[in-house]
Protein backbone atom coordinates (compact mmCIF):
# COMPACT_ATOMS: atom_id res chain seq x y z
CA UNK A 1 0.00 0.00 0.00
CA UNK A 2 1.13 3.20 -1.03
CA UNK A 3 0.22 6.76 0.60
CA UNK A 4 -2.23 9.03 -1.24
CA UNK A 5 -0.74 11.49 -3.57
CA UNK A 6 -3.55 14.53 -3.10
CA UNK A 7 -4.44 15.74 0.77
CA UNK A 8 -7.49 15.69 2.78
CA UNK A 9 -10.84 17.62 1.56
CA UNK A 10 -9.53 17.35 -2.05
CA UNK A 11 -12.62 18.07 -4.78
CA UNK A 12 -10.70 17.90 -8.50
CA UNK A 13 -13.27 19.32 -11.29
CA UNK A 14 -13.12 17.34 -14.23
CA UNK A 15 -12.98 14.28 -16.29
CA UNK A 16 -12.70 11.59 -13.93
CA UNK A 17 -11.24 8.95 -15.89
CA UNK A 18 -7.92 10.86 -16.62
CA UNK A 19 -7.64 12.32 -12.59
CA UNK A 20 -7.82 8.62 -11.28
CA UNK A 21 -5.28 7.53 -13.82
CA UNK A 22 -2.68 10.02 -11.86
CA UNK A 23 -3.61 8.47 -8.20
CA UNK A 24 -1.01 6.30 -6.41
CA UNK A 25 -2.03 2.43 -6.49
CA UNK A 26 -3.37 1.31 -3.35
CA UNK A 27 -3.72 4.50 -1.36
CA UNK A 28 -7.95 4.50 -1.09
CA UNK A 29 -10.29 2.78 1.77
CA UNK A 30 -13.74 2.85 0.64
CA UNK A 31 -15.03 3.58 -2.53
CA UNK A 32 -18.37 5.03 -3.35
CA UNK A 33 -19.85 5.85 -6.63
CA UNK A 34 -23.39 6.89 -7.71
CA UNK A 35 -22.34 7.04 -11.85
CA UNK A 36 -25.11 7.68 -14.39
CA UNK A 37 -27.22 4.86 -14.59
CA UNK A 38 -27.88 5.12 -18.79
CA UNK A 39 -31.61 5.67 -17.93
CA UNK A 40 -32.63 7.55 -21.07
CA UNK A 41 -33.34 11.09 -18.82
CA UNK A 42 -32.35 14.06 -18.07
CA UNK A 43 -31.63 15.68 -15.03
CA UNK A 44 -31.98 18.93 -13.99
CA UNK A 45 -32.43 20.74 -10.21
CA UNK A 46 -35.13 23.31 -10.17
CA UNK A 47 -34.48 27.09 -9.50
CA UNK A 48 -34.35 28.38 -5.99
CA UNK A 49 -32.33 25.13 -5.14
CA UNK A 50 -29.02 24.91 -3.66
CA UNK A 51 -27.98 23.00 -6.37
CA UNK A 52 -29.71 24.89 -9.04
CA UNK A 53 -27.71 24.62 -11.83
CA UNK A 54 -26.95 21.42 -12.45
CA UNK A 55 -27.92 19.25 -14.83
CA UNK A 56 -27.20 15.65 -16.69
CA UNK A 57 -28.17 14.11 -19.91
CA UNK A 58 -27.99 9.92 -18.71
CA UNK A 59 -28.93 9.24 -22.10
CA UNK A 60 -25.57 7.05 -23.73
CA UNK A 61 -24.49 6.93 -27.29
CA UNK A 62 -21.06 5.73 -28.99
CA UNK A 63 -20.12 9.67 -29.53
CA UNK A 64 -20.39 10.30 -26.07
CA UNK A 65 -17.05 8.62 -24.79
CA UNK A 66 -14.10 7.52 -25.90
CA UNK A 67 -14.70 4.75 -28.34
CA UNK A 68 -11.11 4.03 -29.00
CA UNK A 69 -10.72 2.58 -24.97
CA UNK A 70 -12.95 -0.19 -25.77
CA UNK A 71 -10.18 -1.63 -28.23
CA UNK A 72 -7.80 -0.76 -25.58
CA UNK A 73 -10.28 -2.89 -23.14
CA UNK A 74 -8.90 -5.86 -25.20
CA UNK A 75 -5.67 -6.17 -23.76
CA UNK A 76 -6.19 -4.86 -20.16
CA UNK A 77 -9.02 -6.49 -19.37
CA UNK A 78 -10.15 -9.32 -21.93
CA UNK A 79 -12.81 -10.27 -19.85
CA UNK A 80 -14.50 -6.77 -19.16
CA UNK A 81 -14.24 -6.69 -23.09
CA UNK A 82 -16.45 -10.00 -23.48
CA UNK A 83 -19.01 -8.53 -21.37
CA UNK A 84 -18.92 -5.48 -23.22
CA UNK A 85 -18.96 -7.18 -26.62
CA UNK A 86 -21.80 -9.67 -25.51
CA UNK A 87 -23.80 -6.51 -24.26
CA UNK A 88 -23.69 -5.04 -28.05
CA UNK A 89 -25.48 -8.27 -29.34
CA UNK A 90 -28.14 -8.30 -26.56
CA UNK A 91 -28.98 -4.55 -25.74
CA UNK A 92 -27.48 -2.54 -28.23
CA UNK A 93 -25.05 0.57 -28.35
CA UNK A 94 -26.32 2.63 -25.89
CA UNK A 95 -25.90 0.06 -23.57
CA UNK A 96 -22.75 -0.98 -24.71
CA UNK A 97 -21.76 2.69 -24.84
CA UNK A 98 -22.35 2.74 -21.11
CA UNK A 99 -20.21 -0.03 -20.30
CA UNK A 100 -17.36 1.24 -21.96
CA UNK A 101 -17.19 3.95 -20.13
CA UNK A 102 -17.92 2.49 -16.95
CA UNK A 103 -15.20 -0.11 -17.38
CA UNK A 104 -12.20 2.02 -18.07
CA UNK A 105 -12.97 3.96 -15.12
CA UNK A 106 -13.27 0.13 -12.54
CA UNK A 107 -9.79 -0.83 -13.69
CA UNK A 108 -8.52 2.24 -12.45
CA UNK A 109 -10.64 2.23 -9.23
CA UNK A 110 -9.56 -1.28 -8.97
CA UNK A 111 -6.32 -0.31 -8.78
CA UNK A 112 -6.12 2.92 -6.53
CA UNK A 113 -8.18 0.30 -3.62
CA UNK A 114 -6.27 -1.29 -1.04
CA UNK A 115 -6.12 -4.74 -0.39
CA UNK A 116 -8.59 -4.21 2.94
CA UNK A 117 -10.47 -1.58 0.40
CA UNK A 118 -14.24 -1.96 -0.39
CA UNK A 119 -16.40 -0.21 -3.22
CA UNK A 120 -19.96 0.20 -3.22
CA UNK A 121 -21.60 0.93 -6.75
CA UNK A 122 -24.61 2.34 -6.58
CA UNK A 123 -27.57 1.88 -9.89
CA UNK A 124 -31.01 1.20 -10.63
CA UNK A 125 -32.90 -1.80 -12.81
CA UNK A 126 -31.43 -0.75 -15.94
CA UNK A 127 -28.15 -1.59 -16.25
CA UNK A 128 -27.93 -3.54 -13.29
CA UNK A 129 -27.14 -6.62 -14.23
CA UNK A 130 -24.78 -6.01 -16.91
CA UNK A 131 -22.95 -3.82 -14.12
CA UNK A 132 -22.75 -6.90 -11.79
CA UNK A 133 -21.38 -8.90 -14.94
CA UNK A 134 -18.70 -6.34 -15.53
CA UNK A 135 -17.85 -5.51 -11.69
CA UNK A 136 -17.07 -9.52 -11.48
CA UNK A 137 -14.38 -9.09 -14.30
CA UNK A 138 -12.51 -6.27 -13.04
CA UNK A 139 -12.54 -6.73 -9.11
CA UNK A 140 -13.06 -11.03 -9.40
CA UNK A 141 -16.12 -12.83 -9.08
CA UNK A 142 -14.95 -13.98 -5.44
CA UNK A 143 -15.20 -10.46 -4.43
CA UNK A 144 -18.51 -9.94 -4.59
CA UNK A 145 -19.88 -9.60 -1.01
CA UNK A 146 -24.00 -7.97 -1.72
CA UNK A 147 -26.40 -6.99 -3.91
CA UNK A 148 -27.92 -4.61 -1.46
CA UNK A 149 -31.47 -3.49 -2.35
CA UNK A 150 -32.40 0.02 -1.29
CA UNK A 151 -35.87 0.80 -0.93
CA UNK A 152 -35.78 4.56 -1.99
CA UNK A 153 -39.69 5.03 -2.20
CA UNK A 154 -42.91 3.80 -0.43
CA UNK A 155 -45.06 3.20 -3.95
CA UNK A 156 -44.49 4.49 -7.74
CA UNK A 157 -46.83 4.43 -10.35
CA UNK A 158 -45.40 3.46 -13.32
CA UNK A 159 -47.43 2.21 -16.08
CA UNK A 160 -47.67 -1.07 -17.30
CA UNK A 161 -45.46 -2.51 -15.29
CA UNK A 162 -44.79 -2.93 -11.20
CA UNK A 163 -43.42 0.57 -9.73
CA UNK A 164 -39.80 0.83 -9.45
CA UNK A 165 -39.08 1.57 -5.82
CA UNK A 166 -35.73 -0.06 -5.56
CA UNK A 167 -31.89 0.80 -6.41
CA UNK A 168 -29.27 -1.38 -6.37
CA UNK A 169 -25.76 -1.04 -4.49
CA UNK A 170 -23.18 -3.43 -5.47
CA UNK A 171 -20.60 -4.18 -2.50
CA UNK A 172 -17.07 -6.12 -3.47
CA UNK A 173 -13.92 -6.12 -1.45
CA UNK A 174 -10.48 -6.04 -3.04
CA UNK A 175 -9.61 -9.14 -0.70
CA UNK A 176 -10.49 -10.89 1.76
CA UNK A 177 -8.94 -8.67 4.24
CA UNK A 178 -11.44 -6.05 3.57
CA UNK A 179 -12.79 -3.73 6.79
CA UNK A 180 -15.66 -5.34 7.94
CA UNK A 181 -17.49 -3.30 11.06
CA UNK A 182 -20.80 -4.87 10.42
CA UNK A 183 -20.89 -5.92 14.03
CA UNK A 184 -20.66 -2.42 15.06
CA UNK A 185 -23.57 -1.54 12.42
CA UNK A 186 -26.34 -3.61 14.00
CA UNK A 187 -30.06 -2.03 13.97
CA UNK A 188 -31.84 -1.75 17.27
CA UNK A 189 -34.90 -3.32 16.83
CA UNK A 190 -37.97 -1.51 17.71
CA UNK A 191 -40.38 -1.63 20.57
CA UNK A 192 -43.36 -3.63 18.78
CA UNK A 193 -40.35 -6.09 17.21
CA UNK A 194 -38.40 -6.71 20.92
CA UNK A 195 -42.37 -7.53 22.42
CA UNK A 196 -42.58 -9.80 19.59
CA UNK A 197 -39.02 -11.69 19.45
CA UNK A 198 -39.39 -11.52 23.62
CA UNK A 199 -43.01 -12.91 24.72
CA UNK A 200 -42.23 -13.46 28.16
CA UNK A 201 -41.62 -11.20 31.56
CA UNK A 202 -39.95 -11.47 34.58
CA UNK A 203 -38.36 -9.26 37.21
CA UNK A 204 -35.81 -8.78 35.02
CA UNK A 205 -37.17 -7.99 31.79
CA UNK A 206 -38.59 -9.26 28.93
CA UNK A 207 -37.39 -12.75 27.51
CA UNK A 208 -37.93 -15.79 25.46
CA UNK A 209 -37.33 -19.25 26.09
CA UNK A 210 -34.01 -20.80 24.08
CA UNK A 211 -33.12 -24.36 23.98
CA UNK A 212 -30.33 -25.77 26.12
CA UNK A 213 -30.51 -28.72 24.19
CA UNK A 214 -29.00 -29.86 20.71
CA UNK A 215 -30.29 -31.87 17.93
CA UNK A 216 -29.33 -35.42 18.11
CA UNK A 217 -27.96 -38.09 20.69
CA UNK A 218 -24.44 -37.58 22.82
CA UNK A 219 -22.31 -39.89 24.01
CA UNK A 220 -20.89 -38.17 28.01
CA UNK A 221 -22.28 -36.09 29.99
CA UNK A 222 -24.24 -33.84 27.50
CA UNK A 223 -26.10 -37.10 27.16
CA UNK A 224 -26.71 -37.82 30.93
CA UNK A 225 -30.08 -36.94 32.37
CA UNK A 226 -30.27 -33.91 34.76
CA UNK A 227 -33.03 -32.93 37.11
CA UNK A 228 -35.37 -35.72 36.09
CA UNK A 229 -34.93 -34.58 32.13
CA UNK A 230 -33.81 -37.53 29.86
CA UNK A 231 -32.49 -35.92 27.35
CA UNK A 232 -31.32 -38.89 24.99
CA UNK A 233 -34.56 -40.46 25.05
CA UNK A 234 -36.05 -37.45 23.37
CA UNK A 235 -33.31 -37.49 20.66
CA UNK A 236 -31.22 -34.87 21.80
CA UNK A 237 -28.58 -33.36 24.27
CA UNK A 238 -27.84 -30.93 26.31
CA UNK A 239 -25.81 -27.73 24.84
CA UNK A 240 -25.90 -24.89 27.90
CA UNK A 241 -24.01 -22.57 26.16
CA UNK A 242 -20.26 -21.68 26.96
CA UNK A 243 -19.02 -19.54 24.22
CA UNK A 244 -20.24 -16.54 22.04
CA UNK A 245 -22.38 -13.56 22.95
CA UNK A 246 -24.73 -14.41 25.53
CA UNK A 247 -22.49 -16.23 27.35
CA UNK A 248 -20.47 -13.53 27.60
CA UNK A 249 -23.65 -11.37 28.69
CA UNK A 250 -24.84 -14.19 31.46
CA UNK A 251 -20.95 -14.12 32.74
CA UNK A 252 -20.82 -10.23 33.00
CA UNK A 253 -24.55 -9.83 34.39
CA UNK A 254 -25.64 -12.72 36.44
CA UNK A 255 -22.96 -15.69 36.92
CA UNK A 256 -19.10 -14.28 37.42
CA UNK A 257 -16.84 -16.89 35.83
CA UNK A 258 -19.34 -18.41 34.03
CA UNK A 259 -17.10 -19.44 31.08
CA UNK A 260 -14.68 -21.30 32.81
CA UNK A 261 -16.87 -23.57 33.89
CA UNK A 262 -16.45 -26.87 31.99
CA UNK A 263 -18.46 -29.48 32.72
CA UNK A 264 -22.32 -29.39 31.31
CA UNK A 265 -24.21 -30.14 34.12
CA UNK A 266 -22.11 -28.34 36.51
CA UNK A 267 -23.09 -25.12 34.25
CA UNK A 268 -26.28 -26.25 34.01
CA UNK A 269 -26.56 -25.93 37.60
CA UNK A 270 -25.65 -22.48 37.84
CA UNK A 271 -27.49 -21.25 35.20
CA UNK A 272 -31.00 -22.87 37.39
CA UNK A 273 -29.32 -21.15 40.38
CA UNK A 274 -29.46 -18.03 39.21
CA UNK A 275 -33.14 -18.13 37.89
CA UNK A 276 -31.89 -18.53 34.39
CA UNK A 277 -33.84 -21.88 33.51
CA UNK A 278 -37.58 -21.58 32.28
CA UNK A 279 -38.85 -25.09 33.43
CA UNK A 280 -42.34 -25.60 31.52
CA UNK A 281 -45.68 -26.67 33.36
CA UNK A 282 -45.88 -28.63 29.72
CA UNK A 283 -43.25 -30.11 27.81
CA UNK A 284 -40.15 -32.22 27.28
CA UNK A 285 -37.41 -29.98 28.11
CA UNK A 286 -36.60 -26.71 30.24
CA UNK A 287 -35.49 -23.63 28.14
CA UNK A 288 -32.31 -21.00 28.63
CA UNK A 289 -34.33 -17.28 29.14
CA UNK A 290 -32.74 -15.58 26.88
CA UNK A 291 -33.15 -11.47 27.54
CA UNK A 292 -34.15 -8.80 25.55
CA UNK A 293 -31.09 -6.67 27.12
CA UNK A 294 -28.47 -8.83 25.21
CA UNK A 295 -30.00 -8.30 21.83
CA UNK A 296 -27.43 -6.23 20.21
CA UNK A 297 -30.23 -5.74 17.62
CA UNK A 298 -30.63 -6.58 13.40
CA UNK A 299 -27.11 -6.97 12.06
CA UNK A 300 -26.70 -5.64 8.42
CA UNK A 301 -28.93 -6.48 5.81
CA UNK A 302 -28.84 -6.98 2.62
CA UNK A 303 -32.14 -4.77 2.17
CA UNK A 304 -32.10 -1.64 3.44
CA UNK A 305 -35.62 0.12 4.93
CA UNK A 306 -35.83 3.12 7.18
CA UNK A 307 -35.28 4.97 8.85
CA UNK A 308 -31.52 5.23 6.33
CA UNK A 309 -33.54 5.29 3.05
CA UNK A 310 -36.31 6.90 1.50
CA UNK A 311 -35.48 9.43 -1.38
CA UNK A 312 -38.94 10.99 -0.79
CA UNK A 313 -37.69 14.45 0.40
CA UNK A 314 -39.88 17.40 1.23
CA UNK A 315 -38.63 20.98 0.36
CA UNK A 316 -38.25 21.59 3.66
CA UNK A 317 -35.60 19.14 4.49
CA UNK A 318 -32.21 20.56 5.18
CA UNK A 319 -30.77 17.82 3.99
CA UNK A 320 -32.70 18.38 0.19
CA UNK A 321 -30.44 20.49 -2.13
CA UNK A 322 -33.02 20.19 -4.93
CA UNK A 323 -31.77 17.63 -6.94
CA UNK A 324 -33.85 14.56 -8.12
CA UNK A 325 -30.93 11.75 -7.95
CA UNK A 326 -29.46 12.76 -4.36
CA UNK A 327 -29.05 9.99 -2.03
CA UNK A 328 -29.83 10.29 2.23
CA UNK A 329 -26.47 10.88 4.54
CA UNK A 330 -27.88 8.11 6.73
CA UNK A 331 -27.36 5.84 3.36
CA UNK A 332 -23.97 6.80 3.00
CA UNK A 333 -23.36 6.96 6.71
CA UNK A 334 -24.53 3.03 7.43
CA UNK A 335 -22.23 2.18 4.24
CA UNK A 336 -19.08 3.79 5.86
CA UNK A 337 -19.24 3.26 9.16
CA UNK A 338 -19.03 -0.58 8.42
CA UNK A 339 -16.25 -0.87 5.63
CA UNK A 340 -13.91 1.66 6.83
CA UNK A 341 -12.47 3.43 10.16
CA UNK A 342 -12.18 7.03 11.92
CA UNK A 343 -9.00 8.48 9.56
CA UNK A 344 -9.59 5.88 6.68
CA UNK A 345 -9.69 7.64 2.69
CA UNK A 346 -12.76 7.73 1.75
CA UNK A 347 -13.33 8.32 -2.25
CA UNK A 348 -16.19 9.15 -4.31
CA UNK A 349 -15.43 9.65 -8.29
CA UNK A 350 -18.93 11.27 -8.91
CA UNK A 351 -19.23 13.06 -6.18
CA UNK A 352 -22.31 15.67 -7.39
CA UNK A 353 -24.25 16.60 -4.76
CA UNK A 354 -21.09 16.02 -2.11
CA UNK A 355 -23.33 13.64 -0.09
CA UNK A 356 -20.49 10.99 0.27
CA UNK A 357 -18.79 14.11 1.24
CA UNK A 358 -20.87 15.06 3.57
CA UNK A 359 -20.88 11.49 5.06
CA UNK A 360 -17.13 11.02 5.53
CA UNK A 361 -16.64 14.09 6.99
CA UNK A 362 -18.86 14.00 10.03
CA UNK A 363 -17.62 10.40 10.69
CA UNK A 364 -13.95 11.91 10.43
CA UNK A 365 -12.85 10.10 7.73
CA UNK A 366 -10.18 11.58 5.13
CA UNK A 367 -12.15 11.89 1.54
CA UNK A 368 -11.96 13.47 -1.57
CA UNK A 369 -14.29 13.71 -4.95
CA UNK A 370 -14.10 14.09 -8.46
CA UNK A 371 -16.75 15.19 -10.39
CA UNK A 372 -17.40 17.17 -13.58
CA UNK A 373 -19.71 19.79 -13.03
CA UNK A 374 -17.96 22.74 -11.12
CA UNK A 375 -21.02 23.20 -9.20
CA UNK A 376 -20.00 20.31 -6.92
CA UNK A 377 -17.69 22.64 -4.89
CA UNK A 378 -20.39 24.83 -4.18
CA UNK A 379 -22.64 21.76 -2.82
CA UNK A 380 -19.83 20.88 -0.81
CA UNK A 381 -18.65 23.72 0.93
CA UNK A 382 -22.10 24.78 1.50
CA UNK A 383 -23.68 21.53 2.93
CA UNK A 384 -19.92 20.72 5.12
CA UNK A 385 -20.65 24.48 6.52
CA UNK A 386 -24.55 23.69 7.51
CA UNK A 387 -22.37 21.02 10.07
CA UNK A 388 -18.82 22.83 10.86
CA UNK A 389 -20.30 26.49 10.81
CA UNK A 390 -18.21 29.57 9.36
CA UNK A 391 -15.15 28.50 10.31
CA UNK A 392 -15.33 25.26 7.69
CA UNK A 393 -12.11 26.87 5.22
CA UNK A 394 -13.48 25.09 2.16
CA UNK A 395 -12.68 22.52 -0.05
CA UNK A 396 -9.18 22.10 -1.65
CA UNK A 397 -9.90 22.50 -4.95
CA UNK A 398 -7.44 20.85 -7.59
CA UNK A 399 -8.26 21.90 -11.10
CA UNK A 400 -4.45 19.94 -12.73
CA UNK A 401 -3.83 16.09 -12.87
CA UNK A 402 -2.31 14.53 -9.88
CA UNK A 403 1.02 12.78 -10.52
CA UNK A 404 1.60 9.49 -9.19
CA UNK A 405 4.53 9.38 -6.20
CA UNK A 406 4.09 5.48 -6.47
CA UNK A 407 6.32 4.67 -9.36
CA UNK A 408 9.39 5.59 -7.87
CA UNK A 409 11.77 8.35 -9.34
CA UNK A 410 11.99 7.75 -12.98
CA UNK A 411 14.96 8.08 -15.05
CA UNK A 412 13.95 10.57 -18.30
CA UNK A 413 11.90 8.79 -20.54
CA UNK A 414 13.87 8.94 -23.36
CA UNK A 415 16.95 6.93 -21.78
CA UNK A 416 14.69 3.74 -22.89
CA UNK A 417 15.57 4.24 -26.21
CA UNK A 418 18.19 1.86 -26.56
CA UNK A 419 16.29 -0.91 -24.86
CA UNK A 420 12.99 -0.10 -26.85
CA UNK A 421 15.33 -0.68 -29.73
CA UNK A 422 16.36 -3.69 -28.94
CA UNK A 423 13.04 -5.26 -27.57
CA UNK A 424 10.89 -4.05 -30.76
CA UNK A 425 14.07 -5.27 -33.13
CA UNK A 426 13.97 -1.59 -34.69
CA UNK A 427 10.19 -2.13 -35.83
CA UNK A 428 7.80 0.72 -35.59
CA UNK A 429 4.85 0.14 -33.22
CA UNK A 430 2.67 2.15 -36.17
CA UNK A 431 3.69 0.87 -39.68
CA UNK A 432 5.79 -2.32 -38.98
CA UNK A 433 8.39 -1.28 -40.97
CA UNK A 434 11.92 -1.66 -39.69
CA UNK A 435 14.51 1.77 -39.49
CA UNK A 436 17.54 2.32 -38.12
CA UNK A 437 17.68 4.00 -34.88
CA UNK A 438 18.45 7.60 -35.61
CA UNK A 439 14.79 7.70 -37.22
CA UNK A 440 13.21 5.87 -34.17
CA UNK A 441 11.68 8.58 -31.41
CA UNK A 442 10.21 6.83 -27.52
CA UNK A 443 6.79 7.90 -27.31
CA UNK A 444 4.00 7.45 -25.08
CA UNK A 445 1.21 4.80 -25.52
CA UNK A 446 -1.41 7.03 -23.30
CA UNK A 447 0.00 10.50 -23.21
CA UNK A 448 0.57 12.54 -20.30
CA UNK A 449 -2.13 14.63 -20.99
CA UNK A 450 -4.52 12.17 -20.76
CA UNK A 451 -2.99 10.37 -17.17
CA UNK A 452 -0.34 8.36 -19.12
CA UNK A 453 3.45 8.32 -16.74
CA UNK A 454 7.02 7.84 -18.07
CA UNK A 455 6.94 4.36 -16.87
CA UNK A 456 8.61 1.78 -19.68
CA UNK A 457 4.72 -0.24 -19.60
CA UNK A 458 3.61 2.98 -21.59
CA UNK A 459 6.46 3.28 -23.65
CA UNK A 460 7.27 2.52 -27.23
CA UNK A 461 9.45 3.34 -30.32
CA UNK A 462 7.67 4.56 -33.33
CA UNK A 463 9.22 6.20 -36.58
CA UNK A 464 9.17 9.84 -36.72
CA UNK A 465 6.16 10.00 -39.47
CA UNK A 466 4.37 7.58 -36.96
CA UNK A 467 5.17 9.93 -33.76
CA UNK A 468 4.07 13.29 -36.24
CA UNK A 469 1.45 11.58 -37.16
CA UNK A 470 0.32 10.23 -33.71
CA UNK A 471 0.25 13.55 -32.18
CA UNK A 472 -1.51 13.42 -28.64
CA UNK A 473 -3.80 10.76 -29.49
CA UNK A 474 -3.88 7.09 -27.29
CA UNK A 475 -2.34 4.59 -29.64
CA UNK A 476 -5.59 3.32 -30.10
CA UNK A 477 -7.29 6.54 -31.05
CA UNK A 478 -4.84 7.03 -33.92
CA UNK A 479 -4.99 3.47 -35.11
CA UNK A 480 -8.25 3.79 -35.59
CA UNK A 481 -7.96 7.29 -37.29
CA UNK A 482 -5.84 6.03 -39.47
CA UNK A 483 -8.84 3.04 -40.50
CA UNK A 484 -11.08 5.66 -41.35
Amino acid sequence: MTQANFTNRTVWVGDNLHIMRGINSACIDLIYLDPPFNSNQDYAAPIGSIAAGAAFKDTWTLSDIDVHEHGELADRNPAAYTVIEATRHTHGKSMMSYLIMMAVRLIEMERILKPTGSIYLHCDDTAAHYLKLLMDAVFGAKNYRNNIVWRRATSHNDPGRYGRICDHIFYYVKSDEATWNGGKARQARSAESLEKAYPSQDERGRYRSGDLTGANVSDGESGMPWKGYDVSAMGRHWSAPRTGTYAAYIEEHFIPGYRSIEGVHERLEALDAAGLIHHPKRGRWPGLKRYADADAGTPPQNLILNPIGFTNYSASSKEYTGFKTQKRVALLEHFIKISSNPGDTVFDPFCGCATTMVAADRLERVWAGIDISPLTIKLVNARIREDRGALWGGANVVDSLPKRTDLGVLPNYRTHRHRLYGEQEGVCVGCDSHFPFRVMEVDHILPKSRGGTDHLENLQLLCSYCNRSKGNKTMAEWRASQTD
